[in-house]
This record gives C-alpha cells, sequence and structure tokens, in this order.
C-alpha cells in the first residue's frame, strides 16, 4: 500500500479526497486481494496511467502475479473495444444493428487466467468507467450469477471510480500551461 500512499501524496489539495479514498476502497472492501488488484490494475490501465499501474502493481505485493496481470491487461483491452461496440448498438436503436454479428474477436473472454468470476468482474469495473450499459447489465449478471455477491459488486465499482478518479489526479499534479 506504501507505493500507492506516495503516488496519492502528489496529489494536489484539489484532489484530497481521491487522495483520501484510494488507500481506503482498496483496504476496506469485501473483495479479496486478487480481486481488489484486479480490478484497480485493469481500470489504471484503462485510464492509460502508467504510472497508476505501476504503483498498483507495487501495492499489490504477492497478489499481483502475472495471471492478475495479463486479466487486467486484457479486461482493460476487451472493453476498450466492446464498450465502444455495444455502447454504439445500444445508443444507435436501431433493431437492424441488433441483427448483424459483431465478428470482432474475444476468444480472450472465456480464457481469463485467474478465474472466471475474476476476470468478469474487472471488466464489469471498466465496462462502468467506460459507460458501456449493455455491456455492465451483461458483466453484472454473469458475476452475480457466479456467486459474486452485491456487495463486492458495490465495493469492485467504488475501486473502480476512486482509481479512475486518481488518473485524472495524477494529470492535476502538472502545472497548467499558460
Amino acid at each position: 500500500m506504501d507505493a500507492l500512499l506516495h503516488f496519492a501524496s502528489t496529489f494536489p489539495d484539489a484532489a484530497k479526497d481521491i487522495r483520501l479514498n484510494l488507500t481506503s476502497v482498496l483496504s476496506q472492501s469485501t473483495l479479496t486481494e486478487p480481486q481488489r488488484l484486479l480490478v484497480a490494475l485493469a481500470v489504471a490501465f484503462t485510464a492509460r496511467d502508467a504510472a497508476l499501474a505501476q504503483a498498483v502493481v507495487a501495492a499489490g505485493g504477492a497478489h499481483a502475479s502475472a495471471a492478475v496481470i495479463a486479466d487486467a491487461q486484457a479486461a482493460a483491452a476487451l472493453m476498450a473495444m466492446n464498450n465502444i461496440y455495444y455502447r454504439f448498438r445500444h445508443m444507435a436503436k436501431k433493431p437492424a444493428y441488433e441483427q448483424m454479428p459483431p465478428r470482432l474477436r474475444m476468444q480472450r473472454l472465456a480464457q481469463p487466467q485467474t478465474s472466471k468470476a475474476n476476470f468478469e468482474l474487472a471488466c464489469l469495473a471498466v465496462s462502468a468507467v467506460n459507460g458501456c450499459e449493455m455491456c455492465v447489465q451483461a458483466h453484472e449478471r454473469v458475476v452475480i450469477e457466479a456467486g459474486v455477491t452485491e456487495a463486492q459488486v458495490h465495493d469492485a465499482i467504488r475501486i473502480a471510480a476512486t482509481v479512475n478518479a486518481a488518473a485524472t489526479a495524477s494529470m492535476l499534479r502538472s502545472p497548467v500551461p499558460a
């Protein structure tokens, strides 16, 4: 957790709430350590913040396994594609688009290196950050059916929201050009 504390300590006062929430949501949770790390890392990748991702991995310690990192990368990459595609279909509201097959490769969804439930939880968190209603509903249904509780889903989304805000707070460290 020291790596995240150090990372957050550089946030300006305007982001004090994010600084305090970052360590709080990652330490007080119904999720396991690997689940917390997977969700936080997938969102850091989604926010395209390499320094934040490195801090999350360092904070994860022994839980930052190759499998957790690979699933976080896959969740971020696949949802970057799927969230755009399915959000368009939902927003366009045309039956013609609903009938067309995506023809987008998504095989990694069926091959998690951690567990199906944990991978889907990361996909849910990234989908919430990316604002894809269809994907949020689909992944939430899958994780609940896999035995993840609503409290755990709630905690995953709290982590996602805070890590996403931390990426913004990280950007605020740089002076605004005149």
